[in-house]
């Protein structure tokens, strides 16, 4: 592919990947914290919002409260804690607008390689924009990746037996068709997570009928759907008041519920049990459908807002199965006990792909990067990895609250880096227990899938991911957080030292 240098090459002091949650944060903090800073949010689609303009799929709704998901330099101001999908969208678009971010974002404009040039102490960036078919080449002292950490090209499908073989429809949510009609029909959702139990509900009120067809079953919580406590906060104090309260209350609540489940496992999947009982049919098979065989918060809870899921089932509009697929026929789909599941509509609610950095091939002085074999500095930057910092959010708790704390963090760092007259940051290993641990701390399918393709943590900080709110503010806001001796500021990085092309791990 022919490439051409851009005009404005060498202009950049960072790059921005993907304008999604993180992205609109990152881009937040660096107009408004590094002034200083030429910077440029790069968006594949054509839209904001990554995976909120993305999926499209009915019903669909966040699975954490939006005061924690929302931003605390934005507060969400709505009655709903837990929102749908194209709510979420516009509450993104303005707050891109309320902050004059648009001229800061190139749409159309995928990131295809990043080459660390040791020589100029800067990354060079091919990009493909829109449809063209040559690059264009551009070159930034920082690249900072907010690009999720899910394939938006695929979604994962098992290897189902003769699925080829069913004539009726069959849907991934990722890629949901806008003219599916599905009213009066018999629809069976392949999945137990938290796309399924969204879907089931949002469609069972036009299907005929609708299954949730599991192979095990997930932990699922019921939530109020309008959180009393924090719209009283929101009544009864200031706008400056009120949106930090609420945003700790509901942070701290959820902290509280995973720690005790990680303490008294037995205990809370009894109180869960307890709960999903009491929505049912006296007759339902608790046991069987709604217990699953891991602690709670080994893997993501579910939520359902006031219910919805087990109030269809109630209903009769919606049922659920557990069991395996054997394999498809033309109409339906046989079970491993011999049942068969008529089907006019069945939907792959089947999980995501895992990626990191975009898939997007990174080099450091023409050496591809190898990053399943590097440990995370704060679960945000990669070991030995010059001028380069990711954000993922928690799996315990909101994407935004993580999500933040490193953009404020990497906000530090570039400020220290200009103030300082530094070229490069990097972190690397000295004296840290650096025995390599899986990066995510969840037994979900998803995750174990992908384990092989992702960085790794360590066992203590700041190479220990601990899925902590209160402990990451503590430990990125402190004055003296960005002095850590493992973070690295210097003139030059030497890609030949021994730290960098041999591992630590």
């Amino acid at each position: 592919m022919p490439q051409k240098i851009a005009k404005s090459t060498a202009d950049f002091d960072v790059i921005i990947v993907g304008a999604g949650l993180s992205g609109i944060s990152a881009a937040y903090y660096l107009k408004n914290k590094s002034p200083w800073a030429k910077f440029k949010v790069l968006e594949a689609r054509s839209s904001i919002g990554g995976t909120w303009d993305l999926f499209r799929y009915p019903g669909i709704r966040s699975d954490s409260d939006m005061f924690t998901l929302g931003y605390s330099f934005n507060p969400w101001k709505q009655k709903e804690s837990i929102a749908n999908g194209p709510s979420i969208l516009e509450y993104l678009k303005s707050t891109v607008t309320k902050y004059n971010l648009y001229d800061d974002i190139d749409f159309n404009t995928k990131l295809c390689s990043a080459d660390w040039n040791s020589f100029d102490n800067n990354w060079v960036l091919e990009l493909q924009i829109g449809s063209k078919e040559e690059s264009t080449v551009i070159r930034t002292k920082f690249l900072f990746f907010c690009s999720g950490y899910y394939d938006y090209d695929r979604g994962y499908l098992p290897d189902f037996k003769d699925i080829k073989k069913f004539n009726n429809t069959i849907v991934h949510p990722q890629f949901w068709p806008e003219t599916l009609d599905y009213k009066d029909k018999q629809i069976v959702v392949i999945g137990s997570g938290a796309t399924a139990v969204t879907l089931v509900p949002a469609m069972a009120q036009q299907a005929k009928h609708i299954t949730m067809l599991q192979r095990s079953p997930t932990y699922i919580v019921s939530l109020p759907k309008i959180d009393p406590i924090a719209n009283a906060i929101d009544l009864a104090l200031p706008d400056s008041l009120s949106g930090p309260i609420i945003r700790w209350y509901k942070a701290l609540v959820s902290q509280a519920s995973y720690r005790i489940s990680k303490i008294i496992p037995k205990q809370m999947a009894a109180v869960i049990k307890k709960q999903v009982k009491s929505q049912l049919p006296n007759d339902f098979d608790v046991e069987k459908h709604f217990t699953p065989k891991y602690n709670p918060w080994d893997q993501r809870l579910c939520v359902v807002p006031n219910g919805d899921l087990f109030y269809a089932i109630r209903k009769g509009k919606a049922s659920i199965v557990t069991d395996e697929i054997d394999y498809f026929e033309k109409e339906s789909i046989h079970l491993k006990s011999g049942q068969d599941l008529k089907a006019d509509i069945v939907v792959t609610a089947t999980g995501l792909e895992l990626v990191f950095l975009g898939n997007t091939k990174i080099t450091i002085d023409k050496v591809p990067l190898n990053h399943s074999n590097r440990m995370t500095f704060r679960g945000m930057m990669l070991q030995d990895v010059p001028n380069l910092a990711f954000s993922i959010g928690y799996t315990n708790a909101s994407w935004t609250l993580k999500a933040e704390l490193i953009c404020n963090y990497t906000v530090r760092i570039l400020n220290k880096m200009n103030s300082s007259g530094s070229q490069v940051v990097y972190p690397t290993i000295i004296t840290s227990e650096a025995t390599p641990e899986p990066l995510m701390g969840l037994s979900s399918n998803y995750i174990l899938r992908a384990n092989d393709r992702l960085p790794k943590q360590g066992a203590q900080y700041p190479w220990k991911v601990y899925q902590s709110y209160l402990k990451d503010y503590i430990c990125t806001k402190l004055p003296n957080s960005i002095n850590d001796k493992e973070l690295i500021f210097s003139d030059r990085y030497d890609s030949s030292s021994e730290s960098i092309t041999k591992p630590s791990i």
